[in-house]
C-alpha cells in the first residue's frame, strides 16, 4: 500500500536504507531470474513431450512426419503453418522467423516496433504479404493492384492506407474515382468499414475519426489528418484541396482505375497532388480490362522503374470471405465461358476476340541467338508527328516459320539526316538493304544520297491484307520487349475494329501500326513469293 514513507525517493534515503532496499531488490531480481529459468526449462520439457494417440497425430503422420518427431513442438509448428496459409500474418512471420531462413526477421521486428498500428493479421491473406512488405519498405512509389472479381485488392489498399495514416502523422489520403456521385456508397463506405475492422484490434481507434458527408471527408481527431474523396469528373475540386498546415497528401488511391478518362487525366491530377512531402504511396486498383487497347493495359507495359504491377485473383482470398455462392458461380463460368473466366475472375488480359496476332511470344532474344541469325531484314515506316519514324531489325526462320524481331528505332520530329545518323549509330551501314514505305520518294532519295542501300516497298492491290494474313499465320512471332518496347505494344494491342453491336469489321485498322508496317515492308520479298 502506498504511504508517505514509500514515496520518499531512493536518493533521499539514508545509506543503511539504500543498502537494505538494494539488497531486497537484488534478492527479488535473482528470484525472478530463477523463476524465468525454471519456466523456460519446463517449457522445453513440455515441447519435447510425445504426442498422445489422437486424430491430430494421425494427420501429422499422413503429412510424412516421422514417429520420432511427433512431439508437442511439431504439432504447434504445424498448426502455425496451417494458420499462416489461411491468412494469419503473425503466424506467417512466426514460421519464417522460426525456420531461420528469414534473414531480415530481427530488422523487421525492430521496424515494426516503430509502427503503433498495423493491418490486423486476420485481414492479411498470404498473397498480399510480399506487396505489404514492399510498400512498408517503399521499394516503389506506384503500386498497380490488378486482378479479377473477389481478389480483395480494394480491401488491402484501404487497410494499407489507414496503416500509413496512423503511423505517419503528417500524411493525408485522397481516394479518387471517375464519378463524384459514386463516392459515398463506394469508397467512403469502404473507409467506414476499414476503420471499424481496425477498431476490433485497436480498441477505441474508431472514436478518433470524425465522418462528414458535406464536405465528404474523414478527419483523424487527435492529429487533424484528413481523408479526401474526389471524382475525376470534377478535377477542379482536386486541385483546390489544401491539407492542414504542415501536412500533405501522401497516399493516393485510384479506385476503379480502369474507368478513369486516361493517363493524361491521371498525370494532371498527380501533378497537382504530389507536392509538399518526400514520402508518397500511390495505389491504383482495378479489374484488368480485357482489351489490349485499353489505356491501362497499354500503360502498364511501359517500362517505369518506380512502378510495380501486382496481380491477385479470388483464389488468393479465404473462401469464407467470399462465400460458397461466389465460388460456385466462378466454377460455372470457368466451365461454360473460359475466356470470360480468365478475364473477370483471374484478372488476365485476354483481348475481346478481335486480336489480329494470336501467335506472339514476348521474351528476351539473347545475343547468342542474334549472332546466329544469317540474314537480317530491315524495314522503315516514315513518320514525323504524331506518327513516329519506325524502324525494325528482324530475322525469319523459313523452315520453322518463326519471325524474330529484336531491334527498333522509334522517334518523332527527326529529319531524314538525323534518323540516318541514328541508324548508323545502331550499326546500320551502307551495304545493308532497307525496305521502306514507298509513299515518300523524297525520303528514299535522301537516304540514297546519304549512301544507304534502300528500296521502296512495291505494295500493290491487296498487299496489306495478304501480308497481315501471312504474319498472322506464322507459327510464332517472337519479340524482345526490352529491345523493342514500341513494337511489342503495337503487336500486342493490334485488334480488329468492331461496330456498335460488337461485330468485327472486315479489314485491318490503319492506326497504331507503324512498326507493324515496317515489318511488313522488310519482309515483302518473302510474303509476296508464290506459295508463301
Amino acid at each position: 500500500m502506498a504511504n508517505e514513507q514509500n514515496l520518499i525517493p531512493f536518493n533521499k534515503r539514508t545509506e543503511s536504507e539504500q543498502r537494505k532496499y538494494a539488497s531486497q531488490g537484488g534478492k527479488k531480481s535473482g528470484e525472478v531470474r530463477r523463476q524465468k529459468k525454471a519456466m523456460k526449462d519446463t517449457m522445453k520439457m513440455l515441447l519435447n513431450l510425445n504426442l498422445p494417440e489422437s486424430e491430430g497425430k494421425e494427420k501429422l503422420k499422413e503429412m510424412g512426419i516421422e514417429e520420432n518427431d511427433l512431439n508437442v513442438q511439431t504439432a504447434i509448428l504445424t498448426n502455425q503453418i496451417q494458420r499462416a496459409l489461411k491468412g494469419d500474418l503473425d503466424s506467417a512471420k512466426f514460421c519464417r522467423d522460426t525456420s531461420g531462413e528469414y534473414i531480415g526477421a530481427e530488422e523487421e521486428r525492430e521496424e515494426t516496433e516503430n509502427y503503433k498500428v498495423l493491418i490486423p493479421a486476420k485481414d492479411m491473406p498470404p498473397a498480399f504479404i510480399n506487396i505489404y512488405r514492399s510498400i512498408r519498405n517503399r521499394e516503389y512509389s506506384e503500386y498497380w493492384l490488378e486482378g479479377g472479381r473477389g481478389s480483395i485488392k480494394s480491401t488491402f489498399a484501404n487497410e494499407m492506407a489507414i496503416e500509413l495514416l496512423e503511423n505517419n502523422p503528417k500524411m493525408c489520403i485522397i481516394i479518387i474515382r471517375r464519378y463524384t456521385n459514386t463516392l459515398r456508397d463506394s469508397v467512403y463506405a469502404q473507409t467506414e468499414w476499414t476503420i471499424s475492422q481496425f477498431s476490433e484490434t485497436y480498441i477505441g481507434l474508431q472514436d478518433d475519426y470524425e465522418f462528414k458527408v458535406s464536405p465528404m471527408e474523414v478527419t483523424k481527431i487527435s492529429t487533424g489528418q484528413k481523408i479526401y474523396y474526389r471524382g475525376t469528373d470534377d478535377a477542379g475540386k482536386i486541385k483546390s484541396i489544401k491539407p492542414p498546415k504542415d501536412m500533405y497528401i501522401g497516399v493516393i488511391i485510384y479506385e476503379e482505375f480502369d474507368q478513369i478518362q486516361g493517363m493524361n487525366t491521371v498525370r494532371k491530377i498527380n501533378q497537382s497532388i504530389i507536392r509538399g512531402g518526400d514520402d508518397f504511396v500511390q495505389l491504383y486498383v482495378y479489374n484488368t480490362p480485357a482489351s489490349r487497347q485499353h489505356f491501362v493495359n497499354k500503360e502498364k507495359k511501359m517500362v517505369k522503374k518506380n512502378r510495380l504491377i501486382y496481380l491477385t485473383d479470388y483464389r488468393s482470398a479465404p473462401k469464407e470471405w467470399l462465400g460458397q455462392a461466389f465460388i460456385d458461380e466462378a466454377e460455372y463460368i470457368k466451365e461454360t465461358a473460359p475466356k470470360i473466366y480468365e478475364n473477370e475472375y483471374l484478372g488476365l488480359e485476354t483481348g475481346e476476340g478481335g486480336n489480329v496476332f494470336e501467335n506472339l511470344e514476348i521474351r528476351e532474344i539473347t545475343d547468342k541467338e542474334i549472332n546466329a541469325f544469317d540474314w537480317i531484314y530491315k524495314g522503315i515506316d516514315w513518320g514525323w508527328y504524331p506518327d513516329p519514324f519506325a524502324y525494325n531489325n528482324m530475322y525469319y526462320n523459313s523452315q520453322q516459320r518463326i519471325l524474330y524481331i529484336f531491334d527498333e528505332l522509334n522517334c518523332n520530329k527527326k529529319s531524314n539526316a538525323e534518323t540516318w545518323q541514328m541508324l548508323k549509330e545502331k550499326g546500320v551501314n551502307e551495304e545493308d538493304l532497307i525496305t521502306a514505305d514507298n509513299a515518300e520518294p523524297k525520303s528514299i532519295g535522301d537516304y540514297r544520297d546519304y549512301g544507304s542501300n534502300i528500296r521502296g516497298a512495291i505494295k500493290g492491290p491487296g498487299s496489306v491484307e495478304y501480308s497481315m494474313k501471312w504474319l498472322s499465320s506464322l507459327n510464332k512471332i517472337v519479340i524482345d520487349k526490352e529491345r523493342c518496347p514500341n513494337t511489342t505494344q503495337e503487336f500486342e494491342g493490334y485488334e480488329f475494329e468492331k461496330d456498335k453491336d460488337g461485330n468485327i469489321i472486315t479489314g485491318y485498322p490503319d492506326k497504331n501500326n507503324h512498326h507493324i508496317d515496317a515489318v511488313r515492308y522488310a519482309l515483302e520479298r518473302i510474303w509476296s513469293r508464290r506459295g508463301e
